[in-house]
């Protein structure tokens, strides 16, 4: 699970700084694409752990599958996530404070053994 969060991490590094605090209309509010994304990266390590092991199912159709279950809990389309992400990963900066967020509240969770949850306000 730090993988994932150390790969967006870098990710996120890697592509220019970009400083626009005004975000565009139609861009998630940090605390959501929080929930979102974390849910996302949830769906993504049970593909590859669970669903890819099983030759019986194609872990590409499940993985989508699971996306847009998350996306329909989240009352989002794909379209507003994948707008949102490329505007997080565009602006560096917001990226960072997001993921580091994300990480916060993981590694609190844990130490206080409280499942991993993110919630959007």
């Amino acid at each position: 699970m730090i993988r994932v969060f150390m790969l967006l991490f870098g990710l996120g590094s890697l592509i220019s700084c970009g400083n626009n605090d005004k975000k565009p209309s139609g861009i998630l509010e940090p605390a959501k694409m929080q929930a979102v994304l974390w849910d996302i990266i949830r769906a993504d390590v049970f593909t590859a752990q669970f669903i890819k092991t099983d030759s019986a199912k194609n872990d590409v159709a499940e993985n989508l599958k699971l996306q847009q279950q998350i996306f329909a809990i989240h009352k989002i389309s794909k379209a507003d996530f994948y707008k949102s992400y490329d505007y997080y990963q565009s602006n560096t900066t917001q990226f960072k404070v997001l993921l580091d967020s994300m990480i916060a509240v993981t590694e609190r969770n844990k130490n206080l053994n409280i499942a991993p949850i993110l919630k959007a306000e």
